[in-house]
Order: structure tokens, then C-alpha cells, then sequence
């Protein structure tokens, strides 16, 4: 151990008259241990809302979706069109999809919703939804000729439709078909085959999934399509991807990412995260004062020692060095501290979901953590820079203290 270090912690022990400086020293180390803390804990539910966020998201969407510049009669001739993009670089597969407003009714009860007509096996592909459905089976939806075709629910909105597994329900499609006497509205049966709980409100309160043909026949639609959907081997080259298929597609499609689609959510996250840890970064301030403040006491308390010091060939550069280096001892332990009791907060808060969410509000059921490790070391280096400069004014003012002036009537 370095002189500077061995008398640095020799003065941070307790005496008994100095008690108000240990007093001290432990608050300072208590608001740095709190102010760290604080910081781990508020990025890591930024991290875990944006996470699950994107998870969910992309658990029933594709990373890319294809679709008509202009909203026409949908994509026809779509087979082939499908077959030649799912070759672009870096796409791993490629799914037609035909998306509609309908109106869904029980015996009991009635609610509006998505109906999103699929094929089976490429929607699995490219989605991850419907891969472990609660209960039922995706194969279900193709059913024996002359039987009623099959749909599968999210729970919330089959739990407030009262439906179950081979609950017949009624398909209403407010365009219809047209008649002499104009468009009327169709009413198509199905039977549910299957429940899906994604875990995301949107998802499981509004959406319902069929095969293409059954949501063809429902919307009273020829052999049309009105997206494809893509699935990238990497989700950051997604927009780079969705620009290439645009060019491939023609001029009357457009493409769009995952990234482009939620852009305004995920922005908000990201400033959010920003303003979170300028505002309890404040807190950390506060405990560089506290660290100001301990250390300025301890310079006024030991003004003989360092005048002795001085005397026996102590330089002014070691003088400093001994109270930059209290200043760190405080800064390493309360750190050290706050990561600790940060992460552990992290770890019981998340696994055991202490703090609930209005799924219907925030669209996630609980509050997430994930705190990482790119986090961590910036909030410690940040915390350990804080202690160092907060101590330059005390050290510079032990390292100015005169022997002679100082022992002069000892």
C-alpha cells in the first residue's frame, strides 16, 4: 500500500472525536450507493419496456412488410411475385397476408377486431405468434371440405366474447357484397380451433387469424393479397433489406421495417431513458456534495497532522494525493455498493413481478428489468469521475496549508 493510500485510510476510520466526520463519510457513501443504485434500476426498466416492447411486437409482425403504394384492389397475382422476393439477400422467408376490419359476434356478444387471413406454414416463418398457442392447433385451421373453417382468438378478446374451442362465431364484413341494391353487409361462420396469449394487449384483445382463402371468402375478395411479409437474419440491416425489396417489387409497392413502423415509440424510449438519468443523476450531485462536505470537514480537522507531515518531507503533491484518494475510497465503496443493491433490485423486482401494469394501458402486464452491462460501467464511471473532481478543491486546500503558520503555538 502507497503512503498516500495507508494515511487516506487511517483518516476515514472513526474516532471517537472524530465521529461527525465518520458520520459523514457514511453518508457520503450512502449517496453514492443510492445515487448509483437509483440509475441502475431506472435504465434497466427503460431496457426491459423497450425489450419486451420488441419482442412483442415482433412476435406478430413481420421485420418487413410489403404493401400497395396507393390502397387499390390488393396484390394480385401474388404467387409468383412472393416466390422471387423470398430470394433477396439476407431475407430467411416470406408469407402472404390479407388483413381486414370485420365485426365478430357470439350468441352472447359481439366486438370489433383484425382478421388477418394466412397461410399456416409460411405465418409461422416469419411470425412468431401463433407458433405456441394457449390452446388448441395451428394445423386446425385447414379443415375437411364442408366443414366450417377454422380461427383462432387472442385470449382477452375471446374471454370477453365468452368463446372457447369449438365456439361457433359469426364473421360480419361491413363492405360485403355488392347487389342491385348496393353493398351488403356478409356474415361468415367459423369455428375457433385455436387461442393465442402473446402477452401484448393490442395483440391478444384484437386480432384473429385464418386461413388466406377462408379471409378471402369473408372480405368477398377474389385470389388477392394485401401485404407480404418478410423475416431478416438480422434486425438491423431490416430498412437497409426493405429498400432492396422495394426495388425489386416496383414502383406501385412500398416496403417498410419493423424500425419505421414503431419509430415513434422506440424514439420516445430512447429520450426517455436520456431525461431518466439526467434527472437521478442529480442524485448523485447531491452525494458529491456530501463528499465535498466530508472531505473540507476533514481538511479543517487535520490541519496539525498535515502540518507534521509537511514537516517530516511530506510533498504538496502528496498531500493531495492523500485526500483525492479519500475522495475515491468513498466513491470506489459506494459504487461498488450501488451496483450491487441496483442489480439485486433488478433481479427480485423482475423475477417475481412485483410491480403490475394496466395491460390495457401500457400494454405490458408487468414492469420489466433488464439492466446491462454497457450500462453498469457507464454509471460507474460516471460516479467514480464525480468523486475524483469533487476533490480537487479540498486537496488543493490541504496541500496549501503552511507548517510553520499551523504549529506555530503548539
Amino acid at each position: 500500500m502507497s503512503f498516500e493510500l495507508f494515511v487516506a485510510a487511517r483518516y476515514l476510520r472513526a474516532k471517537r472525536k472524530e465521529r461527525f466526520i465518520s458520520i459523514a463519510t457514511v453518508i457520503s457513501i450512502l449517496g453514492v450507493m443510492v445515487g448509483v443504485a437509483a440509475l441502475i434500476v431506472a435504465m434497466a426498466i427503460n431496457n426491459g419496456v423497450q425489450r419486451d416492447l420488441r419482442q412483442h411486437l415482433l412476435s406478430g409482425s413481420a421485420h418487413i412488410n410489403l404493401q400497395e403504394k396507393e390502397p387499390g384492389f390488393g396484390i394480385d397475382d401474388w404467387e409468383p411475385l412472393v416466390e422471387r422476393l423470398r430470394h433477396t439477400e439476407h431475407v430467411e422467408s416470406a408469407a402472404p397476408a390479407l388483413y381486414g376490419e370485420v365485426m365478430i359476434t357470439t350468441p352472447i356478444r359481439q366486438s370489433g377486431c383484425y382478421l388477418k387471413g394466412i397461410d399456416p406454414a409460411a405465418e409461422i416463418q416469419v411470425s412468431t405468434l401463433l407458433q405456441n398457442l394457449q390452446e388448441g392447433s395451428l394445423s386446425d385451421l385447414i379443415q375437411p371440405e364442408g366443414d366450417l373453417p377454422g380461427i383462432i382468438l387472442g385470449r382477452k378478446l375471446a374471454d370477453r366474447l365468452g368463446a372457447r374451442l369449438q365456439t361457433e362465431i359469426k364473421i360480419l364484413t361491413p363492405q360485403g357484397e355488392i347487389t342491385p341494391f348496393g353493398a351488403l353487409p356478409v356474415t361468415k361462420r367459423f369455428r375457433v380451433v385455436g387461442i393465442f396469449e402473446s402477452g401484448f394487449f393490442e395483440y391478444d384483445n384484437a386480432w384473429t387469424y385464418t386461413t388466406l382463402k377462408a379471409a378471402q371468402r369473408a372480405l368477398s375478395l377474389d385470389d388477392v393479397i394485401n401485404a407480404i411479409e418478410f423475416r431478416v437474419d438480422d434486425l438491423d440491416q431490416a430498412a437497409r433489406v426493405a429498400q432492396v425489396i422495394e426495388d425489386e417489387a416496383g414502383e406501385r409497392y412500398a416496403a417498410t421495417s419493423w424500425m419505421e413502423r414503431n419509430r415513434t415509440v422506440f424514439n420516445a424510449l430512447k429520450m426517455e431513458k436520456l431525461v431518466t438519468a439526467i434527472a437521478i443523476g442529480l442524485i448523485m450531485l447531491v452525494a458529491a456534495l456530501n463528499i465535498l462536505t466530508s472531505l473540507v470537514m476533514m481538511v479543517m480537522e487535520k490541519n496539525k497532522d498535515i502540518a507534521i507531515l509537511k514537516s517530516l518531507g511530506a510533498s504538496r503533491d502528496q498531500i493531495r494525493r492523500i485526500f483525492m484518494a479519500q475522495g475515491l475510497i468513498i466513491g470506489v465503496i459506494g459504487t461498488a455498493a450501488g451496483l450491487v443493491v441496483g442489480h439485486a433490485l433488478c433481479w427480485v423486482c423482475n423475477t417475481y413481478r412485483l410491480l403490475p401494469l394496466e395491460a390495457e394501458v401500457y400494454g405490458l402486464s408487468y414492469v420489466p428489468f433488464a439492466p446491462q452491462w454497457l450500462d453498469a460501467v457507464w454509471v460507474a464511471l460516471a460516479a467514480m469521475a464525480i468523486s475524483y473532481l469533487i476533490t480537487i478543491y479540498p486537496s488543493g486546500s490541504a496541500a496549501s496549508v503552511a507548517p510553520v503558520e499551523t504549529l506555530r503555538y503548539e
